[in-house]
């Protein structure tokens, strides 16, 4: 080798550390994401994508800063438990629930782990913040639902069908906030002289032989709660609200855009959406804790024309020009 070659590859040698230092090379950040509805159920990806748009708008792309752990089909408790200590392995940045059963987990065993929620109606009466506006320790996030719109669920149902004289309300005996809605239920029945049935279901076997049963009383229709296992099993129960040919309400469009007769509630991809910008902050040295809770601030109401004509009903006017969406 000559002199002078030699004297450059010293030169290129000693120069090459002092401008590494001078890149700074990102850390990937990684978030674990439990989700309760399986992978390949369409609302299960859509909620996947707003997060993962959400993101992308704020600088954070998968696979380059970010990488985001899922766990798919989270419906139940012990499952929650598994995914919590799943994704801990992982050492995750973030980790983000999507039910109050999920979030119970997490709170259980993430530690100081941060936690941005999704999908919780009602993070103070369920004892996981302090308050709305300082929720304190490590969690904050976004509700979906105020246990008032019970009464918005049964008025509408009424007034689509006012014949209604008996309602069956399906609903995971499982989830803490069952009791809760029902607390705000019981009242609007009453003012409406609608007699409450409430049917505790576990499984989708549970589903059927319930809805079977209330059918066959005169006047019954059905209201049917959020979550996991009622969405999971929407289609089931859909069928089977338009085969007994019951009124139904449900809490999300698409419950309504399967073909039941109304919804009213929020848009939960958009949620997920939200989200990404409480993740953004987190990583960016924010506490979750300091980080306002945020509610709901839009509902919107679906209704079902093509389901309503075939179960012989007439949706007043009133309610066709309010709603958001009607499906004929």
């Amino acid at each position: 080798m000559q002199r002078r070659q030699f004297i450059t590859l010293l030169s290129g040698a000693a120069t090459w550390p002092v401008a590494a230092r001078g890149q700074q090379i990102a850390r990937v950040r990684r978030i674990g994401v439990m989700i309760s509805l399986a992978e390949d159920d369409p609302e299960a990806r859509a909620n996947a994508a707003a997060l993962r748009d959400g993101l992308e708008k704020l600088g954070w792309t998968e696979g380059r800063n970010i990488q985001t752990d899922y766990r798919w089909g989270v419906g139940d408790p012990a499952r929650a438990r598994v995914a919590v200590t799943e994704l801990l392995a992982l050492s995750p940045d973030i980790i983000m629930p999507a039910t109050t059963q999920m979030l119970a987990a997490v709170k259980e065993g993430a530690g100081s782990v941060p936690v941005v929620f999704v999908n919780i109606s009602d993070p103070v009466g369920t004892g996981f913040v302090d308050s709305l506006a300082r929720p304190g320790g490590n969690v904050t996030g976004f509700t979906n639902f105020e246990y008032a719109m019970g009464e918005k669920w049964l008025q509408t149902l009424k007034d689509i069908a006012p014949n209604l004289s008996r309602i069956a309300i399906v609903a995971n005996p499982k989830n803490p906030n069952t009791a809760l809605y029902l607390r705000a239920i019981e009242p609007a029945a009453k003012a409406l002289a609608l007699q409450l049935a409430v049917t505790p279901v576990n499984d989708a076997a549970e589903i059927e032989r319930t809805i079977e049963t209330y059918a066959s009383e005169p006047n019954s229709g059905l209201l049917v709660m959020p979550d996991p296992l009622t969405i999971t099993h929407r289609e089931l129960i859909v069928a089977l609200a338009a085969r007994h040919r019951l009124p139904a309400a449900y809490p999300y469009r698409f419950f309504a855009t399967s073909g039941g007769l109304m919804s009213y509630g929020i848009d939960r991809v958009d949620l997920y959406r939200r989200a990404a910008a409480y993740v953004d902050r987190v990583l960016k040295g924010a506490k979750a804790g300091d980080l306002p809770i945020q509610q709901p601030t839009k509902f919107e109401l679906t209704i079902n024309l093509k389901t309503a004509k075939a179960l012989g009903l007439v949706v007043p006017p009133k309610l066709l020009f309010t709603a958001d969406e009607v499906i004929e």
